[in-house]
């Protein structure tokens, strides 16, 4: 009887008094989880893949978190999504020119698009927005994957699905991508009201940011700007450290940039570093509703720390960041493991930053109306400023 057991035998076919002999009583206990994905197999009517089941099982513990602490941020990557992401992350990939904003109930909306680029060739225009990849409904996902859906190989086509201005049906637009030089920034001068205002935009948070930034406003106050408005529209943030060095172009060694506070990692202040330029003339920062994460940051230590006016619409209000977790079964979790607080203690979470002066930007509008309204605030700024040298 013993050999047969432990030849072929199974310790769940036994009476409840034998199996409690033969099974350990030191064995580790099974979580509820565990036990629910085994009756699953076991039991459901139709066969089931574990790894499905099992991929269905984290996905629903972070929608639950998602749902109890309004939290848009975390998501689980199932083995297949992960390596995607990883891919898009790591190799030599290519896209079809154009930034994009927070996945939200709609679809994910077109930030810029970029002169000459497939997305430019194909007629896609920013408020529009994407609503599938490949036939595939992207309601609900992470933005990271999404983008990484939409970039590949050079040479490879992809079709999104795109509500023209957000509005009416969803048509289908083929775009081969290719290889995209994204600049990140750019900048020119303007005369405003005969005087000679300063244009500096900065798309992204990427390595290098905060030195692109710096040289980009060298170059406008040698070309005579006396103020300069810098435009963080659609930026949807990037790196820490590089929201950091950006700040530091401003302000003075040692000021409050951003607060974190997280249950794992501790509660840190990140302060401006050495290296601040001197006679930065008056400042104006511009933002919409995708300008996110890092470039809040920025917006909120100028704002703070400065004084800076800012103009447009109350930000996208990301305040949280997230950390990647890989697991055994290849898949991985993002989860949001703290908060961002502005230098005066104030979180940005579901809120965003509200700007000085508000300004919507219609979508049939036949001017940057946001940014003449920036380049007016600018010229009252340094007229003010220029008046108050006379005075002294």
């Amino acid at each position: 009887m013993l050999l047969g057991l432990w030849a072929g035998g199974h310790p769940d076919n036994l009476p409840d008094s034998l199996r409690e002999v033969f099974v350990a009583d030191d064995a580790p206990e099974q979580t509820v989880s565990d036990q629910a994905a085994n009756l699953i197999r076991q039991t459901y009517f139709r066969k089931t893949d574990p790894d499905a089941v099992q991929d269905a099982s984290i996905d629903g513990m972070v929608r639950r978190l998602r749902r109890r602490y309004e939290d848009r941020f975390s998501h689980y990557f199932t083995p297949e999504q992960n390596e995607r992401l990883t891919e898009s992350l790591e190799g030599s990939f290519s896209g079809v020119g154009m930034t994009v904003g927070q996945n939200d109930k709609r679809g994910l909306e077109v930030g810029f698009v970029f002169r000459g680029s497939p997305a430019a060739k194909a007629g896609l225009e920013p408020g529009d927005v994407i609503v599938s990849v490949d036939g595939e409904s992207i309601r609900g996902q992470d933005v990271d994957l999404t983008v990484a859906e939409i970039k590949g190989p050079p040479g490879t086509k992809v079709t999104l699905g795109i509500r023209k201005g957000g509005k009416g049906p969803v048509k289908r637009f083929e775009l081969t991508r290719a290889e995209i030089r994204v600049p990140i920034t750019s900048n020119r001068v303007r005369e405003v009201d005969g005087r000679k205002l300063g244009y500096v935009q900065l798309t992204t948070f990427s390595r290098g940011a905060g030195a692109a930034l710096r040289r980009s406003v060298e170059r406008v106050i040698e070309k005579g700007a006396e103020g300069i408005v810098l435009d963080l529209r659609e930026n949807g943030g990037g790196l820490l450290e590089e929201a950091i060095y950006t700040a530091s172009v401003f302000l003075d060694e040692g000021d409050v940039v951003v607060e974190t506070k997280s249950r794992t990692q501790g509660d840190n202040t990140y302060r401006a570093v050495r290296g601040k330029l001197d006679d930065v003339p008056p400042i104006v920062v511009l933002v919409n509703r995708n300008t996110a994460s890092a470039a809040e940051i920025l917006a909120a230590a100028l704002q703070t720390d400065l004084g800076v006016p800012v103009v447009g619409t109350r930000t996208y209000g990301k305040g949280l960041f997230q950390q990647v977790m890989h697991l055994n079964n290849g898949g991985s979790l993002d989860l949001s493991v703290g908060e961002f607080f502005t230098a005066s203690g104030v979180s940005l979470a579901g809120k965003g930053l509200e700007p000085d002066v508000a300004v919507p930007l219609p979508r049939d509008a036949k001017r940057d109306v946001q940014l003449d309204r920036a380049f007016g605030t600018l010229s009252d700024e340094v007229e003010s400023g220029a008046q108050d040298d006379r005075e002294g």
